[in-house]
């Protein structure tokens, strides 16, 4: 321990390893996640109360982490908002309003001090940015350095005390819920196919027209009728392979490649004809097919419509990889950095095709430290202006919520003329996960000895049970009003309800889809902005 308290670079990377493997050990296919660096920090921490990570280093994890989670979840929160309005926001600031109001009754009941009934509801909420914003309030408006001191640590153990229990009581909720409402996932998941496509198992398939119904219409009368989720690719017309277009127009006997989901296209080909095995070789056809990789930052953040690429060349862009996932394309896809785009063109356009898109990983790898430093710096300015309300309360966004806010906004810009702000998928996931286990570290770290002698104080029980009651309570609220009154599908339900990543790894696995996701994405940016207000104004309010 002496030699962690003179070295707290090299406590921080035993804490991160032995917490991140911690984490990831599973029991009934729940985890913690990289939170395990939280608590495998609150231990070293309790060993030696000398033992400290100095403060900038958790700053720079929030900032960071803020940043990154920000810039993710932008794309779904504007689309969310488009499709939905204000429902979301409204639904989901209720919610929180009875959580927060339920955390106010287990500090009246256990009379606890009010940084801990922050950290509580930071732990009730499972999120750790609403944590370190309580402890960046506390820094700057509280001048006495022990009173803060003491109320930095405070926060930290009600978090540690309410978070455990929080993944305990949505897990709870989750399953009863189901068995009550009788969900059945399957059937849920075909009647919500159309308004919310989740791509399980894209491939293709070469269909021969046979249908006469369909003989004579053109693809955009097609597409028009009928309204399917697939791409058209290559069409054999006697001895002739081209490339589709709105305008072709399809014969009887004609061959052609249609690419979508497979439960589509087992839907879809007999109302076209039958399927032919044999699929349109490229060996002897002038096209070939190619999976290219993202990297050209000029062509990120655009539609594939206003590349214009079909004006040059003859070519279909038909999937785009983002992730995991396979997206079948359009015109309206939008093309990120890390993405991996397939396209069908000729063979003698492939290369130039190639160099547009970039096609290189050590490009991708490199972060544009640009745009990022100005993003992280006009957020932290942002986060420094302080709003005036009467009775002489301030409020500020700070290190927390200043750079969230703006990574929210330019996420959903993507780019500025020639300044581009997204940052590639990879970049961003490891750069999101090195921030948080830098500040789990720290803060497990500073708050153990804390968290030890709070506990054994004689209400920390009582703080364990108060606190799964809170989530128990607030998730059954969000189950019942949102499935019985706002009619919202269970599967997307239990996703918003899934505030924690093992709790939405659980969601997915129970409901065999990736509905719960949509859920998840749908409300987090608006989550995670109220739940910082939310806690500030708890610490701050509470006398």
């Amino acid at each position: 321990m002496e030699i962690f308290a003179e070295n707290p670079l090299l406590l921080i990377f035993i804490v991160a390893g032995l917490g991140y493997a911690l984490g990831n050990i599973s029991v009934k296919g729940v985890n913690f996640g990289v939170s395990g660096v939280l608590f495998v920090g609150l231990f070293f921490g309790a060993m030696n109360p000398e033992v400290k990570i100095p403060q900038i280093v958790v700053l720079l994890g929030l900032v960071v982490f803020v940043y990154t989670v920000g810039m993710q979840s932008a794309a779904g929160f504007f689309r969310s908002f488009k499709l939905r309005g204000f429902k979301d926001m409204i639904f989901i600031s209720i919610m929180l309003v009875i959580t927060t109001a339920l955390v106010y009754g287990v500090y009246e009941l256990l009379d606890l001090d009010k940084a801990l009934a922050a950290g509580i509801f930071a732990g009730a909420t499972t999120n750790t940015p609403a944590l370190a914003s309580i402890i960046d309030i506390i820094n700057n408006k509280v001048s006495d350095p022990a009173l803060a001191s003491q109320y930095s640590e405070n926060v930290v153990v009600g978090y540690s005390i309410a978070y455990p229990m929080a993944i305990i009581g949505i897990l709870i909720s989750l399953i009863l819920f189901q068995k009550l409402f009788k969900i059945n996932f399957r059937q849920e998941a075909k009647k919500l196919k159309k308004h919310y496509p989740v791509e399980r198992n894209t491939t293709n398939a070469s269909v021969v027209i046979s249908n006469e119904n369909i003989f004579g219409m053109s693809v955009r009368d097609l597409m028009r009728t009928y309204d399917w989720n697939i791409v058209f690719g290559r069409i054999k017309s006697g001895d002739q392979t081209f490339l589709t277009s709105w305008d072709t127009i399809l014969q009887e006997n004609d061959e052609v490649m249609i690419v979508g989901d497979q439960e589509d296209l087992e839907e879809i080909i007999p109302l076209m004809g039958h399927e032919n095995e044999d699929k349109i070789s490229f060996e002897t056809s002038l096209y070939t097919q190619r999976r290219i990789f993202v990297s050209n930052p000029k062509v990120s953040g655009k539609s594939i419509a206003s590349l214009n690429l079909t004006e040059h060349y003859n070519m279909l862009i038909t999937r785009v990889r983002r992730g995991d996932i396979d997206l079948i394309a359009n015109n309206n896809t939008v093309i990120e950095l890390g993405d991996r785009v397939r396209i069908v063109c000729q063979r003698k356009d492939a290369e130039e095709i190639t160099q547009i898109f970039g096609d290189s990983y050590d490009q991708i790898s490199h972060v544009n430290l640009f745009s990022f430093g100005l993003g992280i710096a006009i957020g932290l300015l942002i986060g420094m202006i302080e709003i005036g309300f009467p009775g002489g309360f301030t409020f500020s966004l700070g290190y927390a919520g200043g750079p969230l806010v703006v990574s929210i906004i330019l996420g959903g810009l993507r780019r500025s003329g020639p300044i581009l702000w997204v940052l590639p998928y990879s970049a961003n996931l490891t750069l999101r996960q090195f921030s948080l286990i830098l500040l789990l570290a720290g803060i497990g770290i500073n708050s153990g000895s804390s968290f030890i002698s709070t506990f054994s104080s004689g209400n920390g029980l009582q703080m364990f049970v108060a606190s799964l009651l809170v989530v128990l309570i607030s998730t059954a609220s969000l189950l019942i009003i949102g499935y019985k009154l706002l009619k919202i599908p269970y599967s997307i339900l239990s996703g918003m309800a899934a505030s924690q990543p093992a709790v939405l790894d659980f969601a997915n696995e129970r409901a065999g889809n990736k509905l719960p996701n949509i859920g998840y994405t749908t409300i987090l940016p608006i989550a995670l902005i109220l739940k910082i207000l939310l806690a500030q104004l708890l610490f701050t309010f509470l006398s």
